[in-house]
């Protein structure tokens, strides 16, 4: 596994170059280019809004201590990181395929190709959270003091990301199966994770033939439940995240990571064959 790093930190350029195509392909030929990536967050955000907050009358939590009681601020620091993470797995899972040409001619680390592609999501990752940044203000929240603790909490994020990039991406050469499972599997995850409702209306306990589930305990082990919570408690409470939260997602994305890592170093080597 030391030597497949080097081997990365040796591609770093190459890294660049495939992160850089990835963002000039994005929008290629689109009249308002990156402004999609704007345009669908706040689409999402208007739909969610209207079901959620109007018809089904979903208060959100009062920010502590910020003071926020917004529901489309609440669900945009909800609804970014969980399109984030949707949009990286879903571009990332046929990265291999799509390059099979590149792939089967030239030699080099196969998973820059999933890197640049994470990369290309984590900047427009970024350039939304500077928006909602703008939104918060506007709304009398100061954010800019947690934007460290943000930071760090997106460097997380990249990192588990990364992971689960990295399995689905090499199970996907050799079952194309696994990409439709995938988009099946994130549409059960999205409801899993408190995005547009909070995390006080999941119950404690559920009694399940007569035995008592603890339900929240259990639906904490999700990570996206600790990063959507913890990007809430910095940007729209503007307060520290738990040391036990924060301890988990540092933990749980160091795991994934390196046994995405791996898988997918071990699945590399028939790669080319397979395509």
């Amino acid at each position: 596994m030391m030597n497949k790093l080097s081997d990365l930190v040796a591609g770093r350029e190459l890294l660049v170059n495939l992160t850089l195509r990835e963002l000039r392909s994005k929008y290629k030929r689109s009249v308002l280019g990156w402004a999609w990536s704007l345009a669908n967050p706040l689409a999402s955000m208007l739909v969610f809004t209207i079901v959620f907050a109007v018809f089904l009358k979903i208060e959100p939590p009062v920010g502590d201590p910020s003071g926020l009681h917004n529901f489309a601020l609440f669900l945009l620091c909800g609804l970014l990181p969980w399109n984030f993470f949707s949009n990286s797995v879903s571009s990332s899972i046929g990265v291999i395929i799509g390059n099979a040409g590149l792939v089967k001619k030239v030699f080099f680390p196969r998973s820059l190709l999933v890197f640049a592609s994470v990369g290309a999501a984590t900047t427009s990752f970024l350039i939304e959270l500077a928006v909602l940044g703008v939104a918060l203000f506007v709304a009398g929240s100061f954010v800019l003091p947690w934007v460290p603790v943000l930071l760090v909490l997106v460097v997380l994020m990249v990192v588990f990301v990364s992971g689960v990039s990295l399995i689905f991406a090499a199970a996907n050469v050799y079952l194309r199966d696994v990409q439709h499972l995938v988009g099946v599997a994130l549409q059960v995850w999205f409801y899993a994770t408190p995005v547009v409702y909070p995390i006080s209306l999941v119950p404690e306990h559920l009694q399940v033939a007569g035995w008592s589930v603890p339900v929240r305990f259990l639906y904490g082990f999700n990570p996206l439940v600790g990063f959507v919570e913890a990007i809430r408690d910095a940007i729209y409470d503007r307060r520290f995240p738990g040391f036990g939260d924060f301890s988990y997602l540092l933990g749980v994305s160091v795991v994934v990571f390196l046994v995405g890592f791996g898988v997918f170093s071990r699945l590399e080597r028939r790669m080319a064959e397979e395509l």
